[in-house]
């Protein structure tokens, strides 16, 4: 995906999570992220957009942090979400392709990084306020779920800091039936390590393949969806080393 895209998009999925959690109401609860209500969502995700847009708008090199969840609710926590998420996409639309500042994943540029790391928040949390509603989820992409894939397993997943450890080495096998894209993830005492293939079912044999549209895929791996709702073949226990620790927190 090109950066325009991911901004383009971007800009949607904000659109799309103010107007869910409108129509839920501030106290709603989310399902995807139990004790929330849809007010913690619109704190956090609009405290992160804030977050992000200053790398990009100010230029910081070092890391720097947050800001803080405001004390809204109401109609003031949406309208202070949709300022902020309307500022993220401006910055980002403004920025220089040469933009420097701090990041925390590999990418082709920071302003690579930052359209992509957005994107795929606010998609995970604008399904979080969907959920909140109980209805269908708007779709995403077959693209876009494989690149959010890339993203976690070849980077949050690679970093010192991911749970996702086994004292027996595993091997966990990713494979979206409606593309051309497989992962082989290794489990260990060590971060996994991720390596992405095109086409085919893979021919090494592995301890556990999960395999769906990459849409499903997407989201069971962001634990917004069910391991029920991909194919699980071989030792479930692996598939739950990843559920059970793959958790991405602040």
């Amino acid at each position: 995906m090109q950066i325009t895209e991911h901004i383009a998009s971007l800009s949607e999925e904000g659109r799309l999570l103010a107007a869910a959690a409108e129509q839920a109401g501030p106290g709603a609860s989310v399902p995807t992220c139990p004790g929330w209500q849809i007010r913690h969502l619109l704190r956090h995700t609009g405290m992160v957009h804030r977050w992000a847009a200053a790398f990009v708008a100010e230029g910081h090199t070092a890391y720097h942090p947050d800001g803080g969840e405001p004390d809204l609710d109401g109609a003031e926590v949406l309208a202070w979400f949709r300022e902020g998420h309307r500022h993220l996409v401006r910055s980002l639309e403004e920025a220089p392709a040469d933009l420097e500042c701090w990041t925390f994943l590999p990418a082709p540029s920071p302003l690579a990084f930052w359209s992509r790391r957005q994107l795929n928040e606010t998609t995970v949390h604008r399904v979080d306020a969907e959920s909140a509603l109980g209805g269908p989820l708007t779709p995403v992409p077959a693209p876009r779920a494989v690149d959010g894939i890339d993203e976690l397993l070849t980077g949050f997943h690679a970093r010192p800091k991911s749970r996702v450890r086994s004292d027996k080495p595993r091997t966990l096998r990713v494979r979206a039936v409606d593309t051309a894209a497989t992962w082989t993830v290794r489990i260990s005492e060590d971060p996994p390590q991720t390596v992405r293939t095109a086409g085919g079912d893979g021919t090494e044999d592995v301890d556990c393949e999960l395999s769906g549209t990459a849409e499903g895929l997407y989201l069971t791996l962001w634990n917004r969806l069910p391991l029920t709702a991909v194919t699980l073949r071989g030792d479930r226990a692996v598939a739950r080393l990843w559920t059970d620790n793959s958790a991405v927190t602040w």
